[in-house]
């Protein structure tokens, strides 16, 4: 934990969020500045800055997440399809220094991204 990381402070229950999932390793909720009519977001409970920070030994973890992502997808019904999406660094997009995970649908999905 990082007690100066949103992210963090969220998992604490410091920060209060509209969850869709909890276990012992994450936690899922809604994005606050929605990008599209579902967006939320999947957070490890280790904090770990983003993607270029994840070590060997959380490659297990990241998998994980990828699961729970696309399970919550497949439970608000996302039939037509959705996208995950991780920044790295604040020229990608980052404004959280806390690994996460975004899942994006209901709407057409455009590329290249942006």
């Amino acid at each position: 934990m990082n007690k100066h990381c949103l992210f963090c402070k969220i998992i604490a229950g410091e920060i209060p969020a509209d969850t869709l999932y909890e276990d012992d390793e994450f936690l899922a909720f809604r994005d606050i500045s929605p990008q599209a009519p579902v967006h939320f977001l999947v957070i490890p409970k280790k904090h770990i800055a983003g993607p270029a920070f994840m070590e060997e030994e959380d490659e297990q973890l990241i998998g994980k997440m990828m699961r729970v992502g696309a399970q919550l997808a497949k439970d608000l019904e996302l039939v037509d399809g959705f996208r995950m999406v991780f920044n790295n660094g604040a020229a990608a997009g980052q404004t959280v220094f806390h690994i996460h995970l975004h899942v994006l649908g209901g709407r057409q999905m455009q590329w290249p991204p942006g």
